[in-house]
């Protein structure tokens, strides 16, 4: 349907973007695996995924996409980091300020929250399929990880960005099955809101992850959980 097709375009031109800035394997290049990951979970075919690598890489020719990043804040105080990746940047800025402005947010200047997230590798483990919380620790902290999160039905590795790709095979070594895994931004502390206020930094966060251009809104919100499983 359209909104697959959508989110097939974002994905495979974050693939693409990634081979180009660091190029075409998957085993060098952090970002790239990374984007691979996410593009896998969400069942792109792999020779569109190859395909996405050939031209990053310079191999085929199409547009040129590059990467952009927003920063600003949503009502409440809840700062906003936006990554984009776009072939008209005039356009997706227009795009991602008017969103700001519709639903009560501000557009910052480069820099102004992004001090308040730090990038770190996330690889989530379904704790159905791992094994007990000492064996998995013990697996993810030889890999190289941080720290090994509660998430309710997961658990959640968070390692340095240039650790990532080692815990990743550390696990798949162990035979721990991976949910999901990808370079992100975690906000240093949360900003807690609640009630209307809450509803409108999500109404703002889904007007920006609906745009074409944008592939994904970090938030530094602390929002109730019946808020977020209503909304969702």
């Amino acid at each position: 349907d359209e909104k697959r097709g959508r989110m097939f375009g974002k994905l495979l031109r974050a693939v693409e973007v990634a081979a180009r800035e660091g190029g075409p394997s998957v085993d060098g290049n952090m970002t790239l695996a990374s984007a691979v990951e996410k593009a896998r979970s969400y069942s792109v075919p792999w020779d569109n995924i190859e395909r996405a690598i050939k031209r990053g890489a310079g191999e085929t020719g199409g547009a040129q996409y590059e990467e952009v990043v927003y920063e600003g804040y949503a009502p409440g105080g809840v700062a906003l980091v936006v990554e984009a990746v776009t072939d008209n940047r005039n356009r997706t800025s227009q795009d991602v300020r008017h969103a700001f402005t519709r639903m009560g947010g501000k557009l910052g200047d480069p820099g102004s929250v992004a001090w308040m997230f730090d990038r770190r590798g996330l690889i989530a483990v379904d704790k159905s399929s791992a094994p007990g919380e000492e064996e998995l620790l013990e697996i993810v902290l030889e890999g190289g990880a941080n720290d090994l999160r509660d998430a309710g039905e997961q658990w959640e590795v968070v390692t340095e960005p240039d650790s990532f790709l080692q815990v990743r095979q550390a696990l798949e070594k162990a035979g721990v099955p991976v949910a999901s895994a990808e370079l992100t931004l975690l906000p240093q502390t949360g900003v807690p809101v609640a009630g209307d206020k809450a509803q409108s930094v999500l109404r703002l966060v889904e007007a920006l992850e609906d745009l074409d251009d944008v592939q994904v809104v970090h938030a530094n919100f602390d929002i109730p959980e019946e808020i977020l499983a209503r909304s969702g």
